[in-house]
């Protein structure tokens, strides 16, 4: 039995997940959607994200909730991520705090590592870093989510793979801002083993 790696990305229509120079600025994360990143994020057993994202995210969330003007959906967001444990893979991180373990190389042996035994799925974010899991066929859930705009430009999600990858869709959902939730798993054996 093991834990599985759930993907969750924004995206642009065309399939962008940053625009040039790291640009985030055109994603629609207004109160709905945060509310519904909160839920379903908090029902996870663990944050893994590369060193760019996780020094994003510690830079922004330990003191969240101490801003009295802060909405209440991102004061509790920030309790969410401040206690869950997190994984920062990275060759060049020395130390991480916020409850963080900094792991060197995607592998399969790395990441069978931290998914074995009982437990809720991992939560994967970071485009560069899911695109190493990616390429290694290590990512069992997707729950990628489209933004309505075309970005033209910037870093693709998904890179050409020697062989397709068989999903099955789990589910969908449309906010009122115009983001659509596309939620599936893979089918077929993966690398990490049985969940």
């Amino acid at each position: 039995m093991r834990r599985g790696i759930v993907l969750f990305v924004n995206v642009s229509l065309d399939g962008y997940f940053e625009g040039p120079d790291h640009d985030l600025g055109w994603s629609r994360v207004d109160e709905e959607l945060h509310r519904h990143f909160n839920r379903v994020l908090a029902r996870m057993g663990g944050f893994v994200s590369g060193r760019r994202t996780h020094e994003l995210m510690a830079a922004t969330w330990p003191t969240a909730d101490r801003d009295p003007d802060a909405p209440g959906w991102m004061a509790e967001f920030a309790g969410i991520w401040r206690d869950m444990p997190k994984v920062a893979f990275s060759r060049t991180l020395e130390h991480a705090d916020w409850n963080t373990t900094v792991v060197r190389e995607v592998t399969p042996e790395t990441v069978g590592a931290l998914t074995r035994g009982e437990g809720a799925d991992l939560a994967l974010s970071g485009g560069e870093l899911a695109e190493a899991f990616l390429a290694q066929n290590l990512v069992d859930e997707f729950r990628v989510y489209v933004h309505p705009v075309v970005l033209g430009r910037g870093t693709l999600l998904f890179r050409p793979t020697p062989e397709p990858v068989p999903l099955t869709l789990l589910d969908t959902h449309r906010f009122t801002n115009g983001v659509t939730l596309l939620h599936y798993a893979r089918t077929g054996p993966s690398p990490l083993g049985e969940r």
